[in-house]
């Protein structure tokens, strides 16, 4: 087999395994699914909702003001209307998809439903607060699901009577196109409840990966990783759209940066905040927000293509101090990528993954890594445990959050395979 061939069987093999769950009883008896709450009509809930649709399911969607109610709704229509208008189904199948939803402003209004998904901003005392309602008004045996991509599930699940019904789904936006479906498995979440959400994916027509609850989870914990040490190398004087330019030519469509201005440069800040991320705080201020104020760390034409912006080059000199530096792509690659696969690593030491191969699932199907190099853990393998190693302890000296896995430091020592990591699983407690 060609080193193509072998990616492809291993992406193949990959994929398949993902659906394993080890130690869960395939008889495992799986709850009714028939009407499933949306809570947040927005960008993320709205989407969610459409898979839910789009599979013959009913769904009740809340929102706290009408006009936010029917602003989400004529989104989703939109969508629908796009797609039969490219003749992807026929026209009269946006109406019939259209009547599954029923719109409603208070979560009680969810009591009867089998599966609820609260899909709001990403604040823990909102959270909390919602899933003290729901435990006090979802009938009996309603699965209650968090879309957080990073929050402590346990934390949410802990001010209900009922934390085995309580899981995490983590849809990737755009939530109605992203294949990947992270289950996030909390400490006290019930086998059965697994058991529904990991079928429930494949009727959504989802790419399920089970893993556990830790900051990020698997996906975004390595993103956080990657985007640390791509600010690191901003600080350097090494421009973003060098570093995007890097992840680009190894086969990412989009670098850290150019994702941050697709995304909006002002999630999750507000005017006059200092965050831990002054560049960004000080391009916001100057109205500079991403692609939808057509400038961010990148200026944009009219056709949204990006441009390298001596605005920005500007507010990173004088925040920085640093001087404008060249550094090579192979080196700014193994500053980027070698701590994702350490970060990935620790996952697995920290049991919060069921295998290696799940992270490379994840990453193939929710971060668009390039199937050519088969995710991290395979491409790990490619370059040697030994070289990620060097590159980790150079970076371990500068920052110890970074300092290697001492699985990565085993690895390197015998000449073992990221892939064949065997940590025990996926373990909740």
């Amino acid at each position: 087999m060609t080193h193509q061939e072998k990616t492809g069987a291993y992406i193949a093999d990959a994929g398949a395994r993902a659906w394993q769950v080890p130690g869960l009883d395939p008889a495992t008896p799986k709850r009714a699914i028939a009407t499933v709450g949306i809570i947040g009509a927005g960008t993320m809930g709205g989407g969610i909702a459409m898979n839910f649709a789009t599979a013959g399911f009913n769904v009740r969607i809340v929102e706290t003001a009408q006009a936010a109610l029917d602003r989400g709704l004529a989104v989703v229509r939109g969508n629908y209307q796009r797609s039969a208008d490219k003749g992807r189904f026929p026209q009269d199948e946006v109406e019939t998809r259209m009547a599954r939803f029923d719109g409603r402003l208070a979560i009680a209004d969810l009591a009867d439903c089998d599966l609820v998904i609260e899909a709001v901003f990403e604040d823990m005392d909102l959270k909390k607060t919602i899933f003290t309602e729901l435990d006090r008004v979802m009938k009996p045996g309603a699965i209650l699901a968090t879309n957080t991509s990073a929050l402590d599930i346990d934390e949410i699940a802990a001010v209900t009577e009922r934390p085995g019904d309580v899981i995490g789904l983590h849809f990737f936006s755009p939530a109605n196109v992203m294949k990947l479906l992270e289950i996030v498995r909390a400490r006290h979440t019930s086998e059965d409840v697994v058991a529904t959400c990991m079928d429930l994916a494949r009727t959504i027509n989802k790419i399920a990966v089970l893993v556990g609850v830790c900051p990020g989870f698997v996906g975004n914990r390595i993103l956080f990783a990657r985007q640390k040490q791509a600010n690191k190398l901003v600080y350097r004087g090494v421009m973003p759209w060098d570093v995007d330019a890097a992840l680009n030519a190894f086969g990412f469509k989009m670098g850290p940066f150019q994702m941050s201005d697709l995304a909006g440069l002002d999630i999750g800040w507000s005017k006059g905040a200092t965050t831990d991320n002054p560049i960004r705080d000080a391009l916001c201020e100057m109205d500079r927000r991403g692609q939808k104020t057509q400038a961010g760390y990148y200026d944009y034409d009219a056709a949204r293509r990006p441009v390298p912006s001596d605005v920005t080059a500007g507010v990173i000199r004088d925040i920085t101090g640093a001087e404008p530096s060249q550094m090579a792509s192979d080196d700014i690659l193994k500053t980027l990528i070698h701590p994702m696969i350490n970060e990935a690593v620790k996952i697995l030491e920290e049991n919060k993954a069921q295998r290696p191969s799940d992270v490379d699932v994840v990453w193939l199907n929710g971060y668009g890594w390039p199937p050519d190099s088969g995710g991290p853990m395979w491409y790990g393998d490619m370059v040697g445990a030994a070289e990620v190693l060097a590159t980790m302890e150079e970076l371990g000296r500068e920052d110890p959050e970074f300092a290697p896995a001492q699985t990565l430091r085993a690895l390197a020592s015998r000449g073992g395979s990221f892939t064949q990591i065997d940590t025990g699983g996926l373990k909740t407690d």
